[in-house]
């Protein structure tokens, strides 16, 4: 068991720290527009619902289906942790203040209060991403989970990259953009630290958390990163990133298993 978590809180930091690769692109172009972004978000949304659905729905599903006899009843457990998840980032989300993402590049500026409430959103997935991390490491005899651990390191580098360029637009330095983006990907091994000792406790619990789990990222992917890229011209090249982002990480999960 030691082991298990001690692998699990590596894997999430490693995937937490990607951030910071995302947030020290900041110094790779002067200028990144809103469609650089959006085609970026929409690669990782892509990715993360790939991994989602291979690495945490779809096996929760069968183990849930295996410990029931009654499949009215495996249903409804499976449901309610799916729902469960998605509520609980719904919730965070109306308690918590935070903003969307409103600027077309780094070189426009807002209030740094702005920044920081955008940066509080993200900083808020890090939570049930990390949590994802730890519950795939206490399931880890019945799937892999390097490959969920890999599409939240491919997600986490736009969202890098968007905490610097929302700090550079509030008139920060570019290398404390970077280092902030950094740091707040060490958000991520907090969830995986509480993901991996809840998921200690019985087996059974297991399949609910990753169903939990995969309910979350669902909620990050589907009314955080899309209504963030679909409310923007050229939705063609959107769909297009999507796609290849699912379809990518769909062929490693693939490979990998």
């Amino acid at each position: 068991m030691e082991t298990i978590f001690t692998q699990g809180m590596i894997a999430a930091t490693v995937a937490g720290l990607i951030t910071g690769v995302g947030g020290f692109m900041i110094f790779l172009k002067k200028r990144y527009s809103q469609e650089n972004i959006n085609f970026l978000l929409n690669i990782a949304a892509g990715v993360m619902l790939a991994a989602a659905f291979f690495s945490l729905l779809s096996p929760s599903m069968n183990q849930i289906i295996k410990f029931h006899s009654n499949i009215q009843v495996a249903a409804l457990w499976y449901t309610g942790a799916v729902f469960s998840g998605v509520a609980l980032v719904w919730v965070l989300n109306e308690l918590l203040p935070h903003e969307h993402n409103n600027m077309g590049h780094h070189g426009m500026h807002f209030s740094l209060k702005t920044a920081w409430l955008f940066i509080i959103a993200i900083t808020l997935h890090k939570i049930p991403e990390g949590l994802a991390v730890g519950v795939a490491y206490s399931a880890e005899n019945f799937m892999n989970p390097n490959s969920l651990v890999l599409g939240i390191a491919v997600h986490n580098i736009p969202e890098g990259l968007t905490i610097a360029i929302s700090l550079v637009a509030a008139k920060c330095s570019r290398l404390k953009a970077a280092l902030t983006a950094a740091a707040i990907g060490l958000v991520q091994p907090l969830g995986a630290a509480l993901g991996l000792v809840t998921m200690g406790m019985s087996e059974k619990i297991v399949p609910l958390g990753m169903a939990m789990a995969g309910g979350t990222l669902l909620f990050v992917v589907v009314n955080e990163i899309l209504p963030e890229t679909y409310g923007f011209k050229k939705t063609e090249k959107s769909a297009c990133a999507l796609f290849l982002g699912f379809i990518c990480m769909t062929y490693i999960k693939i490979v990998l298993d």
